[in-house]
């Protein structure tokens, strides 16, 4: 049996060049069966003038495995292979939104003889949420309710303790934060065209370099796009126009190596820049999540933005970061869209996407 490129690399190993990951999801269940494996995922960036106006591909490596494969196993080995040293180039769009949609990346009813512990770890609540919820003194009670109304309390419970952070003003003189290639000034983007369109706000974009090249991806003709000015540091850095807003692009963070974001943090402090948004990856693995919101509370974040959630077929991963008290959930980009694929209510998307609808 032949990839769909054409190329095997040893007996059962085979190469498939797809566009997302519910495409190789299909694609290898369909050609190599139910019990395959994948071995590697890396992006494929495309040359020349496609690079700008195509979306990006996956190269995705399967080999088919003896052993039984749980269902959905083959879409989490997708998506946790996918390193951060194989994440995207900035500025190129994301994926394909229909993953966010497709019914094969939806939560099957969950079997009521797993008790409500072992629905919610397989609904993909972390360890971290769920000790949370234990230590909660109705947590006993909830195990002698019904298991759905059980995962309705539950559900208002996490949205609770998630929204319980004091209310913050509107962004006004913000900062974006990320390590390379999680999607910082498509995000970036994706805000300054809330602010246009949704809230009618005025304002610039400042672009930052410091020893390396800032690339800005989109930015130069979609901020044209908007009439958003957008300036070259250095320049003014206030805003220009009464109860107008100022966002920084500044170049990606490292977050393995704490000492070569000290030119960032300085930036940051010298220009008294408050709003501090840190971008993350929600397609990366849990490892390298924390790394990186390790390194953006370093670096002074108070407010967070998920990217990639078209690529992320269950988000309960996010609830460990939805807990702090000091970073404020700003959005979800749930697709390459610049002007949509925007959700605000955090805690309420993640919670429809992590529990069950039926868990009868």
């Amino acid at each position: 049996m032949k990839s769909e490129s054409g190329k095997h690399f040893a007996p059962g190993a085979y190469k498939f060049t797809v566009k997302n990951t519910a495409e190789a999801v299909a694609l290898i269940r369909e050609r190599l069966g139910p019990h395959a494996r994948v071995l590697s995922v890396r992006a494929v960036e495309r040359s020349g003038l496609k690079k700008f106006f195509g979306a990006p591909r996956l190269e995705v490596v399967a080999q088919v495995d003896p052993s039984p494969a749980l269902p959905g196993q083959i879409a989490s080995a997708a998506l946790n292979a996918i390193s951060s040293d194989e994440a995207l180039p900035e500025g190129l769009p994301s994926r394909d939104e229909s993953a966010a949609t497709d019914p094969r990346n939806r939560l099957a009813p969950l079997p009521s003889s797993l008790g409500l512990s072992g629905l919610l770890r397989r609904s993909g609540i972390t360890e971290t949420a769920l000790n949370r919820l234990q230590a909660g003194v109705n947590w006993n009670e909830l195990n002698e309710l019904p298991l759905h109304r059980a995962l309705a309390e539950t559900s208002r419970l996490l949205r609770t303790q998630a929204d319980a952070r004091a209310a913050r003003p509107p962004l006004s003189r913000a900062a974006f934060l990320g390590a390379p290639g999680v999607g910082r000034t498509t995000a970036l983007c994706k805000w300054l065209s809330q602010e246009v369109f949704r809230r009618a706000r005025l304002g610039h974009v400042v672009s930052v370099e410091f020893d390396r090249a800032n690339a800005l991806g989109p930015l130069p003709v979609f901020s044209e796009a908007l009439g958003v000015p957008l300036a070259h540091f250095p320049c003014e850095t206030q805003a220009a126009v009464p109860g107008g807003f100022v966002y920084f692009d500044l170049p990606a963070f490292s977050s393995r190596r704490p000492g070569d974001n000290a030119p960032l943090a300085e930036f940051l402090d010298r220009e008294q820049i408050k709003e501090r948004v840190l971008v993350l990856n929600a397609a990366y693995d849990r490892a390298s999540l924390r790394d990186a919101y390790a390194a953006g509370r370093d670096l002074g974040a108070t407010h967070l933005v998920f990217t990639h959630l078209d690529e992320v077929p269950q988000w309960g991963k996010l609830w460990d970061y939805l807990f702090d008290d000091e970073v404020e959930p700003l959005f979800l980009a749930t697709g390459p869209s610049l002007t949509g694929d925007c959700e605000e209510d955090v805690a309420g998307a993640i919670m429809r996407r992590t529990l069950p609808e039926d868990a009868s």
